[in-house]
């Protein structure tokens, strides 16, 4: 369902299934990526290498340790935040505010879905030369002479005496 308002269009981003929200996730790929694997955009998955391209740690480069669908935020290595009492917290970060440097490519998904391993090419056996078939003689029309012939229909107002003879009305 499209819509344009954004009152809808807000309500459907935090409502949608995870499924959905998956794709949400994605990050433009760096310019060496996008050339070689010659897509823009991939979601975002753990394991990836991201560097920060907005907001204040504006160029830490990372992997990603978490993906938080629900929160629809990532967790990356080395973004940390010092609380009050003394112990660090990672800082989450929304996708759109990140590049992908570096994939993880354990996931043979991924891999497919990237076109990384060209397909293998299978040698295709040499044809043999078709037979030729017997052309078929066209079906002949039935005779008339085969066709049973059909009994007249009496209407309900002629009806056969027991003697033959038609009795009208």
């Amino acid at each position: 369902m499209k819509t344009a308002q954004p009152r809808k269009q807000h309500k459907m981003l935090f409502q949608a299934p995870l499924h959905i929200r998956y794709k949400l996730l994605s990050a433009p790929l760096s310019p060496a990526l996008k050339a070689s694997h010659k897509v823009s955009s991939v979601s975002v998955r753990t394991g990836d290498t991201v560097r920060i391209m907005r907001g204040d740690r504006k160029g830490t480069e990372g992997k990603v340790t978490q993906v938080n669908r629900s929160n629809n935020r990532l967790l990356v290595e080395g973004v940390t935040r010092a609380k009050v009492d003394g112990t660090t917290v990672q800082v989450p970060i929304h996708p759109s505010k990140v590049m992908i440097t570096g994939l993880n490519l354990d996931d043979k998904w991924r891999r497919e879905a990237l076109k990384i391993e060209a397909p293998k090419e299978v040698e295709k056996p040499v044809e043999e030369p078709k037979k030729e078939r017997k052309k078929r003689r066209p079906r002949k029309a039935p005779s008339k002479k085969a066709t049973i012939p059909r009994k007249k229909k009496m209407k309900p107002a002629e009806a056969k005496t027991e003697e033959g003879e038609i009795k009208t009305g």
